[in-house]
């Protein structure tokens, strides 16, 4: 029987502004149920806000972030291996399970700044598609749980949405040491 899950994660404490979550379960194998995913993402979402207000990056303007802590929102899907090499394949050429993929929609609003409290609807930030399957086999491999490897995996699906990546020496420092960071105070270290 499949286990669909489909939610929208939005912070109840908007003193604390993060961007918004869709959250989808396309894979039947197995039960995402045990995963708080709502605040999860919710968190993540607070903490790499965060992170960037701390130590902004050269392309993400403050406004820009503003509006997406506000008004963006990451589709978040969680899919099977066969799933998620179809994608690979298809989009990036490499005909293999991948563990997440990520693909920027919009860092800037359709609408006008002046009228971001009036929007209701949001904006598109990006999408985030996770294998469950390979999330599994990573959290044995490491030895921690399923919570902290899927935090890892939205947080770096999060991070190349908004334009980071790991190409070279310099980016993958940057990257992985505001992972690391983003983790940590979102709670989910890594044992």
């Amino acid at each position: 029987m499949a286990h669909l899950l489909e939610a929208m994660a939005i912070p109840a404490d908007r003193a604390n502004m993060a961007p918004s979550f869709t959250i989808s379960n396309r894979q039947r194998k197995h039960d995402l149920r045990d995963l708080d995913l709502v605040s999860m993402t919710s968190r993540l979402g607070q903490e790499v806000c965060r992170n960037l207000k701390e130590t902004p990056c050269s392309w993400i303007s403050s406004d820009t972030l503003a509006a997406i802590e506000r008004q963006g929102v990451f589709n978040l899907v969680f899919v099977s291996d066969r799933k998620i090499r179809e994608l690979n394949k298809q989009w990036r050429g490499k005909d293999r399970a991948t563990d997440v993929l990520s693909f920027p929609l919009d860092l800037e609003p359709d609408f006008d700044m002046a009228c971001v409290e009036l929007e209701e609807e949001g904006f598109e930030v990006g999408e985030i598609i996770v294998s469950v399957d390979t999330a599994i086999a990573q959290a044995e491999e490491y030895g921690h749980s399923l919570e902290r490897e899927v935090a890892f995996l939205v947080t770096h699906g999060i991070l190349h949405v908004l334009g980071f990546n790991h190409e070279t020496p310099e980016d993958e420092a940057e990257m992985f040491g505001r992972q690391k960071k983003i983790l940590s105070s979102g709670g989910y270290i890594r044992r």
